[in-house]
C-alpha cells in the first residue's frame, strides 16, 4: 500500500512510519522535515502536496496542535489553535486527500481523550478533539468506493510525560499508540473514534 503519514516526523508519526515501512511505501510528511513537507493549516499546500504525490491507499494525520490552558485566559491563543490547526487543518486535510484515496483506502485523523475525559485547563483542547470525533463519524456517512475514516483518541503518550518529568503510569508507549494508528489504517472500522489502551 501507498500509505502518507501526515507529521511523520514527530514522536507518533516516526513510530507509525517505522511500523509502517517494512510492507508498505510510506511517505513521511512533516511541517519542517520529513520526505515532504506541508502546513496542514495551508489548504493549497495540501493541494499541492497530494498533486504531487498522486493516488494514496491510506492517509494517517498525527499532526493538529494544542495548548493548555484556564478556559477564561485573556489571550485567544489556546482557542485559535485548536481551531486553525487541531480542527480545520485535519478539515483540509480530509477533505483534499480523499479526492486522492483509492477506493476501500482509509483516513486516520487525530482527536483526544479529553473529548470524553475532561480536565482542567483543557477547554480548547477538549473542544478541538470532540469536533474532530464529529467530523469524522458524519464523513464516514457521506464517503463513497467504500472509503473510510476513523480518528485516533490520543492522550499523552508515556514517552512524552516522560521527556517532561511528569507522571506516566497509565499512559500508553508510543509504540501501541502507532499501533492503533496503523490498525485503523489497515482494518475495516469507519467513523469510529479509536482508543488506546494503556
Amino acid at each position: 500500500m501507498k500509505i502518507v503519514v501526515i507529521g511523520g516526523t514527530g514522536l507518533v508519526g516516526s513510530e507509525i512510519v517505522k511500523q509502517l515501512r517494512p510492507e508498505h511505501e510510506v511517505i513521511a510528511v512533516g511541517k519542517t522535515s520529513g520526505d515532504l513537507q506541508v502546513d496542514i493549516e495551508d489548504k493549497a499546500a495540501l493541494e499541492a502536496l497530494f498533486a504531487q504525490i498522486g493516488p494514496v491507499d491510506a492517509i494517517l494525520s498525527a499532526a493538529g496542535d494544542g495548548v493548555m490552558g484556564p478556559f477564561d485566559a485573556a489571550e485567544d491563543h489556546a482557542y485559535e489553535r485548536a481551531l486553525n490547526s487541531k480542527i480545520m487543518g485535519q478539515v483540509h486535510l480530509t477533505r483534499v486527500g480523499q479526492k486522492y484515496l483509492t477506493a476501500g483506502g482509509s483516513i486516520t485523523l487525530t482527536s483526544g481523550a479529553a473529548a470524553k475525559h475532561p480536565m482542567p485547563q483543557t477547554a480548547a483542547i477538549s473542544m478541538g478533539a470532540a469536533a474532530i470525533d464529529a467530523f469524522v463519524a458524519t464523513v464516514a456517512l457521506e464517503l463513497k468506493d467504500n472509503k473510510r475514516i476513523n480518528a485516533v483518541s490520543l492522550s499523552l503518550v508515556k514517552e512524552a510525560a516522560e521527556k517532561f518529568d511528569m507522571d506516566s503510569a497509565g499512559l500508553a508507549p508510543v509504540a501501541k499508540v502507532a499501533e492503533v494508528y496503523c490498525n485503523s489504517a489497515l482494518g475495516g472500522a469507519t467513523g469510529q473514534p479509536l482508543h488506546v489502551a494503556a
